[in-house]
């Protein structure tokens, strides 16, 4: 990172340091990151604490602050609103077929998706009783399911890794991905293609495509169409460019691209 030019630049550079990495950071951690004399940073660091935008643990290690929290919630809350996001949501499963699941990312507690809305149209009430026995039970981890892979697949490198750093959570789900080399392909082939697939890999039974929702180049949670596996199956090019347009249409509107 290139040393930043006035003092205002040079605060924002050692806030977004702060943030850039997983755990706690001394000083020399982030004068090497950021190039900026270490007296500076420790001026910075401390006019944080101060201002709660940085929490100091211990003796000369920092970490972001309850400000910041408090910051990135503002800046969530403010971001342009679709009035009709259920609507979208009902357009797509009627179009589709299937159920559809809203998931926004979470960081209580870890990094974890918490869905936010859903619909499931007139499928048969003992099918859906099913469905959502396993989702009340089902793992929330980025690791597990298309909705949780594309998320993980699209968060910066400090925070994959400690997503990565957990232990695989425990599904019965017969399409699980375990093996860590089979994860890391899957993210970068999620990168390439732009949603994912997964094969009853959350719910057993159930097979999903998901595609991310994202505000610029930041990753705000991921959109579900789920079937029963039995009717997922041949050409499934229809209803990934279904699920990745709503998506699209989601992203437009989060940005302010587009009119709710």
């Amino acid at each position: 990172m290139a040393p930043a030019a006035s003092t205002h630049a040079r605060v924002l550079t050692v806030l977004r340091a702060v943030t850039q990495n997983s755990g706690v950071q001394g000083v020399l951690d982030l004068t090497r990151s950021t190039g900026i004399p270490d007296s500076t940073v420790h001026r910075i660091l401390q006019a944080g604490v101060e201002t709660r935008t940085v929490d100091q643990v211990g003796r000369g290690r920092y970490r972001p602050g309850p400000a910041m929290i408090e910051m990135a919630l503002q800046a969530m809350a403010s971001a342009p609103a679709a009035n009709n996001v259920q609507q979208m949501l009902d357009d797509l499963q009627r179009n589709s077929g299937g159920a559809v699941l809203l998931f926004t990312v979470t960081g209580f507690g870890g990094l974890r998706r918490l869905c936010t809305d859903y619909t499931f149209g007139d499928r048969d009430p003992e099918t859906l009783r099913a469905l959502t026995y396993q989702f009340g039970s089902m793992p929330r981890s980025l690791r597990a399911g298309a909705s949780g892979r594309v998320i993980l697949a699209h968060l910066p490198p400090h925070m994959q890794e400690a997503v990565l750093a957990e232990d695989s959570p425990q599904t019965p789900a017969p399409g699980a991905i375990r093996d860590e080399t089979a994860l890391l392909a899957s993210l970068a082939d999620i990168r390439r293609r732009g949603y994912a697939i997964g094969r009853q890999e959350a719910l057993v039974g159930w097979d999903g495509i998901a595609a991310p929702i994202m505000w610029g180049s930041t990753v705000m949670g991921s959109l579900l169409l789920a079937r029963p596996a039995e009717e997922m199956t041949g050409d499934l090019r229809e209803a990934i460019r279904q699920t990745c347009d709503a998506a699209r249409a989601m992203s437009l509107i989060a940005a302010g691209q587009m009119a709710a």
